[in-house]
């Protein structure tokens, strides 16, 4: 019924527009375009020019959810059955510790609804639990698969995620979104950009009782302090610590929320500072550092700090240590260990040592992919506050096990045994990483292999690597054991 009417809308535009021409009144086509509504604009290049209306969206770097996509979020939330990521022709030669192995592809042939990054195809992470791959998009779209060999078939899960991570709040940025997805213990935890004041922000984590029907989720952990976007006054509040943003720059892609399993009682999880750097030196706040949080209390402890965005943590229980990803500023990306049998908390130098640089500019919406260089002359408050040291140790913090200039937009990492690692990247290098720890834990035999697309997220089952795709949407698997 839709088309139809749309249909005939464009008929009476058409014809509308054909006499307008035609009595030679220029005006009217102006006016005309004026009075018809932003969302018809993007339902006739829906139904006429889909490629055009994906391109157009693309190239807006900052622009929210579209009419459509609010439309195709409802009409996939609708969805009761299941929906299918059908195999395509995607096969690619990884080298992993000298050995091939093949890399397949299953390409979403729905839209899951906006990506964190690009606009369409989509964005999402993966968990691995009861023989099951599980899935939930950017906007909370929840799905689980038994991987067969010819396709991937997700069944999706309703669930409540929606009473926390509004529309609203969702449409001011594309950043704003799901963060991770971790299950153990058939508990699910979900870390999302939560939006506690107008404009302010934290890091927090849901916690649901694993149901296939439906997921009811309730918060684990929501810290008690929050960053503005922008240049703000301090507001006195009871029950959160917010301060006036000094540096007048936010960005939610630091954000961290990463999640993984410590002990039966407890997950680490990464916070990221928002580009608030002064919080990651900070002890009496939570951003900037990696935390122990307790799945029964929700009360956390810090394990590291002076880090800027953690975006992968891995815990090599066998060893004892922690492994931590994170993005630099302009160049920097670190690759960081944490070693648990160390009592006492350790710092990672942010924002006060850095192998990269500082970004110019910065401000609220967000940068490009590479951000433009902060020349030290042009920035001397910025360099004054925070000079980014090039050593970490001559200044009292640890090393990383290794840093990457330029950067590499380093994303998840994950424990394949016998000290090998693979952690993958999204941004410029869209690659696939593996290296070895010997037994000092210094880091050899790196390895990259290109895959041409964002990586935005890897887990391993102990038989299969899962990566998901983010440029196409598309869910890898690689054969390793």
């Amino acid at each position: 019924m839709k088309k139809i009417l749309l249909i005939i809308s464009i008929i009476i535009v058409t014809i509308y527009i054909f006499i307008s021409l035609n009595l030679g009144n220029e005006n009217k086509f102006s006016t005309l375009k004026k009075m018809i509504s932003q969302e018809t604009k993007y339902n006739i290049k829906y139904y006429l020019f889909p490629y055009k209306l994906i391109d157009e969206l693309q190239t807006k770097l900052h622009f929210g959810l579209s009419p459509i996509q609010k439309r195709v979020r409802q009409d996939f939330k609708k969805k009761e059955n299941s929906t299918d990521f059908k195999f395509v022709n995607l096969q690619k030669t990884i080298i992993i510790e000298d050995k091939n192995y093949t890399l397949r592809g299953f390409l979403s042939d729905n839209s899951i609804s906006r990506g964190i990054n690009n606009i369409f195809p989509g964005s999402g992470h993966l968990e691995f639990y009861d023989e099951k791959l599980f899935f939930v998009s950017a906007i909370g779209i929840f799905g689980f698969s038994k991987p067969k060999n010819s396709e991937l078939k997700f069944k999706q899960i309703k669930n409540n995620i929606e009473n926390f991570i509004n529309e609203e709040s969702l449409i001011k940025h594309q950043w704003f979104s799901v963060k991770d997805l971790s299950i153990f213990d058939n508990k699910v935890f979900v870390s999302y950009t939560n939006e506690i004041y107008k404009d302010c922000w934290n890091t927090t984590v849901l916690i649901a009782n694993l149901n296939y029907e439906y997921l009811t989720f309730k918060k684990l952990f929501e810290p008690q302090e929050c960053v503005y976007t922008e240049s703000a006054t301090k507001i006195e509040s009871p029950k959160y610590k917010i301060d006036q943003n000094v540096d007048g720059e936010f960005n939610a892609h630091q954000s961290g929320g990463r999640i993984v399993k410590l002990d039966k009682n407890h997950v680490l999880l990464s916070m990221g500072e928002f580009r608030y750097r002064s919080y990651a030196q900070d002890l009496n706040r939570s951003f900037g550092k990696i935390i122990k949080l307790n799945i029964n209390s929700g009360n956390y402890e810090i394990i590291s700090y002076g880090h800027r965005n953690p975006q992968g943590l891995y815990f090599d229980k066998e060893n004892n240590f922690v492994l931590t990803t994170e993005h630099g500023p302009r160049g920097g990306d670190e690759v960081n260990l944490i070693d648990l049998n160390f009592n006492k908390i350790s710092n990672y130098g942010w924002p006060l040592a850095s192998y990269g640089e500082h970004e110019a500019g910065g401000n609220w919406p967000g940068d490009v992919t590479e951000p433009a260089l902060c020349e030290p002359e042009t920035c001397k408050k910025k360099y004054n506050k925070y000079p980014l040291y090039k050593s970490h140790k001559d200044y009292g913090f640890i090393e990383p096990l290794t840093y990457f200039v330029p950067s590499i937009g380093i994303s998840n990492i994950v424990g394949l045994g016998n000290k090998i690692y693979m952690f993958v990247s999204m941004a410029r290098d869209k690659s696939l990483y593996t290296f070895r720890l010997n037994d000092n834990n210094e880091l050899e035999n790196l390895v990259r292999n290109e895959i041409g697309e964002r990586i935005r997220d890897i887990i391993f089952n102990g038989k299969k690597i899962f990566l998901f795709l983010e440029d196409t949407a598309t869910i890898g698997i690689i054969d390793y054991k």
